[in-house]
């Protein structure tokens, strides 16, 4: 695996307790304090699949991108565009290709199996489908005490006694314990799957489309007890979505992500309220709005989908489906991410210190 110079190579892992510059400035959210410290940083990272011959698929294309403790961030895109594969590089359930992956001051792709171990007790998923991420012969008692069994944690009264204080925790009946999945509702299996990932006590938690298999009423349930036990427990989210409702409604930053690459990336007034790429645009024109000034954004109706526009690999990726694409850079070079303020990042060639596109 080929492994870039890093920010820890070229500062040191000191260098991850800097103050973040967007969380100071982003203030209290949801009642959680403000906080400053980078917990998971991601340098440069790509995953490439091999796809016969000469040809190649890049999952996940050079990404970069800062997670401050306690925040929670969003990660949109549509099916396809490489945002759950990004998530399962973080804990290296996939290796990747090169780039680097460091949490709490560490590179992860230096450390051997066993010391990634113990550092994926602080670094947890939450997956999509409550149907099928649950094993349905197992009993919510074996379901919830099997990370403690793993990781050696706890055994005997104690381990019983902290499967109980976990479904306590996530709201459900302590007493329903020796039942089995099918026996509980799509919301409740959740709830399960939350206590799971939360009883070795991580830090951060990787949710993927947590609530996108659950009915429209049960799915904010979900996101409110997210919500609450991140301020109670002072977690940090990875949000995977392709719902930017959700995103807005629960998270404090946001980054879009087409064909591998992030396109735009800022808090969530910048990038909702001012949404600078054809594509940011294009999506944030379906979500159903009050506020007037989003219901007063163009309409931008994208012709095809990621899977059947072809982008040739030169020129910027967005460019076969953008409206927009009128200059010739369009068609010849990818466009960097570049700051435009405030932290508002943007891969446009369109895109200057502008309001719109």
């Amino acid at each position: 695996m080929h492994r870039g110079p890093s920010p820890v190579d070229r500062g040191g892992a000191r260098s991850l307790r800097r103050l973040c510059p967007v969380c100071r400035r982003r203030g209290e959210h949801r009642g959680v304090a403000p906080v400053s410290e980078v917990i998971l940083r991601l340098h440069n990272l790509y995953k490439v699949y091999p796809a016969g011959g000469n040809h190649a698929v890049r999952a996940v294309d050079g990404v970069s991108l800062d997670i401050c403790a306690g925040e929670s961030f969003g990660l949109v895109g549509e099916s396809g565009s490489g945002k759950s594969t990004l998530a399962r590089l973080i804990p290296r359930l996939v290796e990747p290709t090169s780039g680097d992956i460091i949490f709490a001051g560490q590179s992860l792709l230096d450390l051997t199996e066993r010391e990634l171990r113990k550092v994926r007790e602080q670094i947890q998923i939450v997956f999509q489908n409550p149907y099928s991420s649950l094993n349905p012969r197992m009993t919510v008692r074996q379901l919830i005490a099997e990370p403690l069994l793993v990781h050696r944690r706890l055994a005997g009264a104690a381990l019983d006694e902290r499967v109980r204080e976990m479904m306590r925790l996530v709201g459900l009946n302590p007493e329903h314990t020796n039942r089995f999945p099918h026996e509980f509702s799509g919301g409740q299996r959740q709830r399960i799957g939350i206590a799971r990932a939360l009883v070795l006590e991580p830090t951060l938690l990787l949710l993927d489309e947590p609530t996108s298999a659950l009915d429209v009423s049960v799915q904010a349930q979900i996101l409110n007890l997210l919500i609450d036990l991140q301020a109670r427990l002072r977690l940090t989210y990875l949000l995977i979505t392709h719902d930017l409702s959700i995103v807005r409604y629960m998270c404090d930053r946001v980054a879009l992500m087409y064909l591998g690459r992030i396109v735009e990336q800022g808090s969530i007034a910048q990038v909702f309220d001012h949404p600078q790429h054809p594509y940011t645009r294009a999506l944030l024109a379906d979500v159903p709005s009050t506020d007037p000034d989003q219901r007063m954004l163009e309409h931008v109706v994208l012709e095809t989908d990621i899977t059947t526009a072809a982008w040739s690999g030169r020129g910027c990726r967005f460019s076969p489906r953008c409206p927009a694409a009128q200059v010739a850079a369009c068609q010849t070079i990818d466009p960097p991410l570049r700051d435009i303020g405030a932290g508002h990042r943007v891969a446009c060639h369109l895109v200057g210190g502008r309001e719109g596109v």
